[in-house]
């Protein structure tokens, strides 16, 4: 049976860390900030973790 290939643009947006979590930028960070608050536009910012279930999905889609 082939080997599963690596989705390349998922490859481009997220990174699996050592400890097998997977990071991702967070949506609404390209424009429009001056209408968003200090808060938000920090949250933004900062990279998110997804949860368990989803990062199972995503890891398939890597192959790995």
């Amino acid at each position: 049976m082939p080997k599963q290939k690596t989705h390349k643009g998922l490859k481009k947006r997220i990174k699996i860390t050592a400890t097998g979590k997977v990071k991702h930028k967070r949506a609404g960070g390209g424009h429009l900030m001056s209408s968003k608050n200090a808060k938000r536009r920090r949250r933004i910012a900062t990279a998110g973790i997804l949860k368990p279930m989803e990062a199972k999905r995503i890891k398939a889609a890597m192959g790995k």
